[in-house]
C-alpha cells in the first residue's frame, strides 16, 4: 500500500508577517488624516456658511456621545482629568484655534503651520517619552513642511500675527495630545477611549459655538448630509483609527501621517472644485508623500 507523504505547510517567517501587519496598521491610521483633508470641501460646499464652531461641535459632541454609549465604559479615577486634558488638546482647543487660523490666514498658510506637527512631536518626545531628537526626523519634518508649502502656498499669501499664533498653538495642542496619549496609554477599548475625548472636546466647544455663532435659521437636507459625514466618517471613524494607531505605532511615525491631510485637501480641491495643480504643486506632493513614506520605514 502506497504511503502518501504530504508536504509540510509553508511557514511564513515572523519578520515579514510583522512588517505586513505594521504597514496594514499604518495604512488604516492614515485613513484619518486623509479624511480630514476633505473637511474644507465639505465645509464650503455642504454646510451652513459662517458656522465653523458649530461645525466643529457637531463633529465632536454627537460622535463622542455615540462612542461612549457604544463603549459602555466611563472614566475612573485619574482618567476623568486625563480624558478632559486629551479631549481639550486633541479636539476642543485644537478645533477652535484651527478655525481662528483658518479665518485669519489663507488656507495654505494654515496648512503649512499644521505640517510642523512632526517636529513638535519629536521635540516633546524627548522629555515626555525619553526618545532622543534624531537628525533624520528633523530632516524629514523639514522636507514635509517644504512639500506642503509648495502644494498650498501662493504668491498672495499674507501673514496675520494672531492667525499665525493660533495656527502654531493649534499644532502644538495636537502634537502634545499625540505624545500624552502615547505616554498615558489607553486604559479601555478604543471606542470608549475615543468617545471620552470627543465628548470632552464637544462639551468645551458647545457653549463657545452658541455664544459666538448661534444656530442657523434653517438647515437643508444637503447640509444635514454634510454634518452626518463630518460626525460619522470625518470624526468618529477617523479618530478611532487615529487613536488606535497612536497606541500601537511610534509617535513620530503617526505624526508624519498628518502630512496627508493638506495633500488630500489639494487633491479634493482639484477634483471637485476645479482648482489647478501645476508642476510646483505636484513636486510638493512628491516631497510631502516621500517624507511620509520614508518616516514609516524602520530605523
Amino acid at each position: 500500500m502506497a504511503t502518501t507523504i504530504q508536504a509540510p505547510a509553508a511557514v511564513v517567517p515572523r519578520a515579514p508577517r510583522r512588517r505586513r501587519a505594521l504597514w496594514t496598521l499604518t495604512a488604516l491610521t492614515a485613513v484619518a488624516p486623509a479624511t480630514w483633508g476633505t473637511t474644507y470641501v465639505v465645509t464650503t460646499e455642504w454646510l451652513p456658511p459662517d458656522r465653523p464652531l458649530l461645525a466643529a461641535t457637531v463633529r465632536a459632541l454627537p460622535a463622542g456621545l455615540l462612542l461612549v454609549a457604544a463603549g459602555r465604559v466611563l472614566p475612573r479615577g485619574a482618567w476623568w482629568w486625563k480624558a478632559a486634558v486629551l479631549g481639550t488638546l486633541n479636539i476642543g482647543a485644537f478645533f477652535a484655534l484651527l478655525f481662528v487660523a483658518a479665518y485669519r490666514l489663507p488656507g495654505g498658510v494654515a496648512a503649512v503651520l499644521g505640517a510642523v506637527q512632526p517636529l513638535v512631536v519629536a521635540a516633546l518626545a524627548l522629555p515626555l517619552l525619553g526618545q532622543p531628537l534624531r537628525l533624520r526626523t528633523f530632516v524629514l519634518g523639514a522636507t514635509g513642511v517644504a512639500g506642503v508649502a509648495l502644494v498650498v502656498l501662493t504668491d498672495s499669501a499674507r501673514l496675520d500675527p494672531l492667525g499665525v499664533l493660533a495656527g502654531l498653538v493649534a499644532t502644538a495642542c495636537m502634537g502634545t495630545g499625540v505624545v500624552l496619549t502615547k505616554r498615558w496609554g489607553r486604559p479601555v477599548p478604543v471606542l470608549a477611549f475615543t468617545g471620552w475625548q470627543l465628548a470632552a472636546g464637544g462639551v468645551l466647544l458647545l457653549p463657545l459655538a452658541l455664544a459666538v455663532e448661534g444656530l442657523p435659521a434653517t438647515v437643508t437636507p444637503g447640509q444635514v448630509g454634510g454634518f452626518l459625514y463630518l460626525a460619522v466618517v470625518n470624526t468618529a471613524l477617523a479618530y478611532v483609527l487615529w487613536l488606535r494607531g497612536i497606541g500601537l505605532l511610534p509617535a513620530d511615525r503617526v505624526s508624519f501621517l498628518g502630512l496627508l491631510s493638506p495633500v488630500v485637501a489639494a487633491a479634493a480641491g482639484w477634483a471637485l472644485l476645479g482648482q489647478s495643480l501645476g508642476p510646483v504643486q505636484l513636486a510638493g506632493v512628491v516631497l510631502a508623500l516621500g517624507s511620509v513614506v520614508v518616516a514609516q520605514r524602520g530605523r
